[in-house]
């Protein structure tokens, strides 16, 4: 059994693959490097802005994972095998015109009855489970460990300091978007009160001539705003929404007198459970991260409504786990075990930290669905850094060695093949990445039957498992370690240099960014998962 090689060599893909009839082979295909792909020197168009992750390197020289051409090559009409994917995050709007379609149902439930029907410990969770019950803002892990004041900790000290840093930066940003804000309120109003109304136009303002300092400064307020193409009123908005985060952020994230949770179980206690509820959506509109990667992953394809997921025959479960603020590892750890207690084969987990107290409860969960055939697929963060080299929670090892054959950690990429391919926000690391998929400006799902373009490895995440999915729907005979194997594998592999971190001086060869140096491909991963047995 052999490889396509015309389809193989029309989009670059090298390195060497196992295949099975019989014997494994191993095929090794040395051809032109993908590099010498050319830049798309124009800008997106608003319908490929919204669909660049589903985009062919090759033909549309945009970075994507070959989505659409998998559909118009390989699936065409071929519906697969139904696939539950597992979304833990923030509540998912099941309610949403582009997902009410593609999420999943317990059969085993009798819906709002209070009885826990198929006795799995969980009553009523009809679309999955709700362990944060009613709370959503919490603490950052960090701050948690600072508010307990428990000084044996090796990691007390540090955590102190950084608290102190973090509130005192946010306080500060705080103080000056407030003085703005105060700024243009007085140069509107004093322009408002000048000409009389309140609906003045850019023209008005600029045949102002006065001698009045206040006045000049307005005009000149008006005038500054306008060159960056915006009004008074989108500045305000602008700048109130930003507030509103800071804001946020003092008062509850970095907050050491606040406390988030509601559940009232004994979070250091992983026997402590059946807490929490069946009502996995929102509770509010802002709550929106889980509504985006459960679309990413399966928004209904082709139906004429706002966007396109991966994966064509997938049902989503709902797990919230994923607070305003830092997740509990108590909460994540059941969480991937209820999903693979209750039939997820792919978990997407878009969530992470930099301090995690029972780090060893959440491997342990990522083992179990190692070991019961479930890919996890989880984002790298969005600090800029390298993760071989700091603490970046959940993950997969100890000390250096893996527990799990079927995780997956995701880098992001922009839609600008070249030197600025690499998200400046996301993380990545030669060990402790497996690949790099789409993050940056991904257009999804929103509440409300809204959509947005939201960027972090957040997207890139839910990108990789709509391709886990489409490969386990397509090819169900394969195990997870396969599917892992096979996106890794047939990415594409990239040699040329790139900014990362956002810092322009600091520049790698894309090779050294993860283990398989290679960003994720629909269209090779169906090859070659076509020709495993």
């Amino acid at each position: 059994m052999r490889l396509n090689y015309k389809l193989i060599a029309y989009l670059g893909f090298t390195g060497t693959l196992f295949f099975g009839c019989g014997a494994a082979d191993i095929i090794s295909t040395p051809i032109e490097n993908i590099d010498t792909s050319p830049l798309k020197i124009t800008e997106l168009t608003d319908a490929e802005a919204k669909n660049w992750g589903h985009l062919d390197l090759v033909s549309d020289t945009i970075p994507g994972m070959s989505v659409d051409k998998a559909y118009a090559e390989i699936i065409k009409n071929k519906k697969g095998t139904k696939v539950i994917v597992a979304v833990i995050d923030s509540g998912i709007d099941i309610d949403h015109e582009d997902l009410n379609d593609v999420i999943w149902t317990n059969k085993g439930e009798i819906p709002n009855n209070g009885i826990d029907d198929d006795k799995n410990g969980y009553v009523d969770d009809i679309h999955g489970w709700n362990f944060l019950g009613d709370g959503y803002d919490e603490q950052l892990e960090y701050v948690r460990l600072v508010a307990s004041g428990d000084k044996t900790d090796p990691r007390y000290n540090e955590a102190v300091a950084l608290q102190k840093e973090e509130y005192d930066t946010y306080l500060g940003a705080k103080t000056r978007y407030e003085q703005i804000l105060n700024v243009l309120k007085n140069a509107d109003e004093k322009l408002t009160a000048h000409l009389g109304k309140k609906d003045y136009t850019i023209k008005e303002v600029n045949a102002i001539t006065t001698e009045d300092q206040t006045l000049l400064q307005a005009v000149q307020i008006a005038q500054n705003i306008n060159a960056n193409g915006g009004t008074f009123a989108e500045a305000n908005t602008e700048i109130s929404e930003q507030l509103e985060s800071y804001n946020e952020r003092l008062n509850y994230l970095l907050n050491i007198n606040f406390s988030g949770r509601k559940t009232g179980d004994n979070i250091n206690d992983l026997t402590d459970i059946g807490y929490g509820n069946g009502n996995v959506k929102p509770v509010k509109k802002t709550e929106s991260h889980g509504t985006h990667v459960a679309g990413i992953i399966a928004a209904e394809r082709n139906n004429g409504l706002g966007a396109n997921g991966i994966a064509n025959n997938v049902e989503i479960m709902s797990v919230r786990t994923v607070p305003n603020g830092d997740e509990y590892d108590k909460d994540v750890a059941l969480a991937i075990r209820y999903a693979v207690d209750n039939g997820a084969k792919v978990i997407n987990g878009s969530f992470g930290k930099s301090f995690s107290p029972h780090a060893d409860w959440v491997r342990d969960a990522i083992k179990y669905a190692s070991d019961n055939d479930v890919v996890f697929v989880h984002a790298a963060g969005n600090d800029g850094k390298n993760v071989d080299e700091g603490t970046n929670f959940p993950d997969d090892n100890v000390g250096f060695v893996e527990i799990s054959n079927t995780y997956i950690r995701v880098g992001s990429l922009t839609s600008k093949y070249g030197s600025k391919m690499v998200s400046g926000f996301s993380n990545y690391g030669k060990n402790n990445v497996d690949v790099f998929a789409p993050g940056s400006a991904i257009y999804s799902t929103y509440p409300e039957n809204d959509y947005e373009s939201i960027s972090g490895t957040s997207m890139a995440s839910p990108g990789v498992a709509g391709v886990a999915a489409l490969i386990r729907s397509q090819y169900p005979k394969l195990t997870a370690a396969q599917v892992k194997q096979v996106i890794l594998d047939s990415g594409l592999p990239l040699t040329t240099k790139v900014v990362v971190g956002g810092d322009a001086s600091n520049v790698k060869p894309f090779t050294d960014l993860s283990k398989s140096g290679r960003i994720v491909n629909a269209f090779n991963a169906l090859i070659v998962a076509s020709k495993l047995k």
